[in-house]
């Protein structure tokens, strides 16, 4: 049984305001907020402050951005506060053992997987890009490792067939949040024992780049699917077409019983465009299996749907999407081939 009075929170993204709502409508609002400090972004490069710290400036909490949670100073004003625990979601640098021991009650971390699967920087993404049928969200007891702690409780989720990684965050972190508030309670009453991971069943979600979103056609259409809705909205799934950028905002895959080849389809290669289809943009991926592109971008233009892109470029049967530029290749069918 414990009795933390004093709660500090380290969160930074929209992910973790959950927490903090749910905090706030349980009467244990934090009395300290450590978030990040603000960051340049946009096309102006301004700086922008992370969605905790305008939380925490809002309600005139007080609030710490430092650079790194390893800096003397930081960890000496930390003790100076003498908190009793540290609730942890989402705040996007690895703690010293030396921070850990600081909370008289430890530092509780909320993450966003069903550990010990998909520890790491990107469990929402990398559950829907793996083709996951079910995640969730589990607290656990902090340690040195990532994200290996004991395990207090968790929250089991199915994934929609359509959601994306945007719409998968925000109902994990209302959920998340609810599960804060319950792990808290259930600490207090001494009704919650941790218990240890199981490392042997550990997957791991790295930090996602910018180059994760580029797709590659030879890749199953379900596995590509997978990925565009696994990195909405950040970093998005892209490809080439006729030399340009074209990012991909929403597609899906087309079973074999939707759609009958076309004669000249069988002689084309991952990456071709087949035709359309019901505004879709049909392309060929590995294994001759299909993805209808629906919604599709332009660098610096606004979403529309595949079909007007095909209206307003009017792709030829053959043409390559992907990287690499698109000639007529061995096998060909006459007329066949990239338009320049």
């Amino acid at each position: 049984m414990i009795t933390p009075r004093r709660i500090c929170f380290f969160g930074t993204p929209e992910f973790a305001l959950g927490a903090l709502e749910a905090l706030e409508s349980a009467g244990r609002s934090p009395d300290l907020v450590i978030s990040q400090p603000a960051r340049r972004s946009g096309r102006g490069r301004g700086r922008r402050e992370p969605p905790v710290a305008r939380w925490a400036r809002d309600r005139g909490i007080e609030l710490v951005q430092p650079p790194s949670v390893r800096r003397s100073e930081f960890l000496e004003r930390l003790r100076e506060w003498q908190p009793d625990m540290a609730i942890v979601v989402a705040f996007g640098q690895i703690f010293p053992k030396t921070l850990l021991e600081i909370p008289a009650h430890g530092c509780l971390n909320l993450h966003a997987s069903l550990l010990p699967a998909y520890r790491g920087a990107s469990p929402i993404a990398a559950a829907i890009a793996a083709g996951e049928r079910e995640t969730g969200v589990t607290t656990m007891v902090m340690d040195p490792g990532m994200d290996s702690g004991p395990l207090l409780l968790e929250r089991r989720v199915a994934i929609g067939d359509d959601e994306t990684a945007g719409e998968l965050g925000a109902r994990l972190s209302r959920i998340g949040g609810d599960l804060v508030v319950e792990t808290l309670a259930g600490l207090e009453a001494g009704v919650i024992e941790p218990r240890p991971q199981d490392h042997s069943r550990a997957s791991f979600a790295p930090r996602l780049t910018k180059d994760d979103g580029r797709l590659d056609w030879s890749r199953p259409a379900t596995a590509l699917a997978a990925q565009i809705r696994a990195f909405d909205p950040w970093p998005g799934a892209r490809t080439k077409f006729r030399g340009e950028t074209l990012a991909v905002i929403k597609a899906r895959w087309v079973a074999d019983s939707e759609l009958a080849d076309e004669p000249a389809s069988a002689f084309l290669g991952p990456g071709s465009f087949l035709g359309s289809a019901d505004g879709a943009l049909l392309v060929r991926c590995g294994g001759g299996s299909r993805l209808a592109l629906l919604a599709v971008q332009r660098p610096g233009r606004r979403v529309v749907a595949a079909g007007d892109l095909a209206n307003s470029e009017r792709p030829l049967p053959g043409e390559r999407f992907g990287d690499l530029e698109c000639p007529l290749i061995a096998g060909d069918p006459p007329g066949v081939g990239a338009r320049r």
